[in-house]
């Protein structure tokens, strides 16, 4: 049965990241008037930060029986992969329990199912949008090259990489010979990989940020830039948005604030435990080496993505919230751990980054209405995977907003399921 279409084309979308952005570009594609809010300029947050990969084939959940095992040792190591800062501990616990709920096997294997059915469908809205944004110049059909020198960390990842083959994904084991003709760069020293063939990239996510921003204002949409600090009911059943610019009428209302949305679910009626997993990058501006496509190093967890004007060093997760200073020693390591793998990499002139993940425990988006309200919806909590699940977010809130049944189960991410 289809939904009911919302009662005005008239939509807000609090948040100016890559999924506000795709959700205002879909809508727009409805007819739709559109109006993005945020802080910060569109593009510039978060999303700016990221690895820049279209990863379609990432159907393992963050949160595995694995993973779950080493919690104590995330707070003994500040620079492994996953930690937990100490003076989060105590706020982070309940989210914790969450995760390791997420991680019973049973758990795992139904949250990739879900998964892969957004992924699935990734690809396809991607280029709905980059040809409408005319930003063919920024996708790269390049794959995504998986690499391993421990022997133990790559017969580790194998139960990921059946996960995946299992969901459908298409990976092709390869030699040390293999990987290198695919990526000259990289050392002879290497045990194995995996090869994602059917993977893109972009070639820096705020050009592609900078390209919706164009679209989005050729069809009338327009960017206020303002601090919105809470919202409430408004008159006629509409959402008010309260800054520091004064009140906002909404008629309605996309939530897509990433790892900010939860003061402004719950305002909206709804407790979701979101918090943010903080990724780190390292940018060099004169890496000294040229690189064909995205390396992910698989003993490490973190990417080495070529892009417009240098290569970024990024990944790793650390649960610490919104408001601890960062550790800069997180992005510094990654310059360390990534020499082994690209031995001509110079890391001099290296800048850092810090961004906010917005972070579920079982590693699924809340997309759809908020429960109770007719024109409020959701689109937060993408995790590592906003860039990737951002244009089929955007095709999914403009289907439930016109009224049409969406190609897929929504119910594993609906904000109900908390």
């Amino acid at each position: 049965m289809a939904e009911m279409p919302v009662r005005s084309g008239r939509f807000t979308i609090l948040g100016a990241g890559v999924v506000g952005l795709c959700c205002a570009a879909f809508l727009q594609r409805d007819g739709h008037e559109v109006t993005l809010v945020d802080r910060a300029e569109p593009g510039t947050g978060t999303s700016f930060g990221n690895a820049g990969l279209i990863h379609i084939d990432a159907m393992t959940p963050i949160a595995t029986p694995g993973v779950v095992r080493r919690i104590p040792r995330m707070l003994l190591d500040p620079t492994g992969p996953l930690v937990v800062r100490w003076r989060y501990l105590h706020r982070i616990a309940p989210w914790l329990v969450r995760f390791a709920w997420a991680a019973r096997k049973s758990s795992v294997e139904n949250i990739s199912i879900a998964l892969a059915s957004l992924l699935d469908r990734s690809d396809e809205a991607w280029r709905i949008l980059i040809r409408e944004a005319g930003a063919e110049d920024i996708w790269r059909e390049t794959g995504e090259l998986h690499v391993y020198r421990r022997k133990e960390a790559w017969e580790a990842a194998q139960e990921s990489h059946a996960l995946r083959r299992r969901r459908g994904a298409r990976l092709e084991d390869l030699t040390v010979a293999e990987m290198r003709q695919l990526e000259p760069a990289l050392t002879r020293d290497l045990h194995a990989g995996v090869y994602s063939p059917g993977a893109s990239s972009v070639t820096h996510p705020l050009h592609l940020s900078q390209r919706l921003v164009e679209l989005i204002r050729r069809r009338g949409g327009t960017f206020v830039r303002e601090n919105v600090t809470g919202i409430e009911a408004g008159a006629a059943g509409r959402v008010r948005l309260v800054g520091d610019g004064g009140a906002r009428e909404a008629d309605s209302l996309v939530i897509a604030a990433g790892a900010f949305s939860r003061p402004f679910a719950r305002a909206a009626g709804s407790s979701v435990p979101l918090d943010t997993e903080r990724g780190y990058h390292l940018w060099l501006p004169r890496p000294g080496v040229e690189m064909r496509r995205p390396i992910v190093v698989g003993d490490h967890f973190f990417a080495i993505v070529p892009m417009t004007g240098g290569v970024r060093l990024a990944g790793t997760a650390e649960l610490a919230g919104l408001d601890l200073p960062p550790y800069w020693g997180r992005a510094d390591i990654l310059g360390d751990l990534a020499k082994p793998f690209v031995p001509d990499l110079r890391l001099d002139a290296a800048e850092r980054w810090m961004g906010h993940r917005p972070a579920l425990p079982d590693s699924l988006p809340v997309i759809g209405r908020a429960p109770g309200h007719r024109d409020v919806f959701f689109a937060f909590g993408h995790g590592h995977l906003g860039l990737t699940m951002a244009a089929v977010t955007g095709r999914l809130i403009a289907d439930l907003a016109g009224g049409r049944t969406p190609p897929m189960d929504m119910a594993p991410f609906a904000a109900e399921r908390f």
